[in-house]
């Protein structure tokens, strides 16, 4: 029989790693890193290099690498998104209320199935 280890003491994590640190803007950092991942995934799948990446979104080589390791204040979420139409990808918006009244809204991204 096992006993039941108490966990140290801890924080639980609002879900949004850059608001947990304490970012500014941190809805944005999180959209620009979700992005991000989904440019990542999509060179991978194709096999592309980030010389022939740069070429597709227009970005020089330099900046691209910068991107994929994080640093997201070279781009807007905008430029975010043309990139991912330069992969053929079809990039919407959708806007509706929020659930609970009295919050402020969300920013969330939900790549297709």
């Amino acid at each position: 029989m096992s006993a039941k280890r108490k966990l140290p003491a801890h924080t639980k994590s609002s879900g949004n790693i850059f608001t947990d640190l304490g970012l500014p803007n941190a809805e944005e950092h999180l959209l620009k890193a979700t992005l991000v991942v989904e440019l990542k995934r999509l060179m991978a799948e194709r096999k592309l290099t980030q010389t022939e990446t740069a070429s597709m979104v227009e970005m020089k080589q330099p900046d691209l690498s910068k991107l994929l390791r994080g640093h997201f204040k070279l781009v807007s979420v905008e430029k975010l998104m043309r990139m991912l139409t330069a992969f053929d990808q079809d990039v919407e918006i959708t806007l509706k209320p929020h659930r609970k009244r009295g919050e402020a809204g969300r920013i969330t991204f939900n790549p297709a199935a």
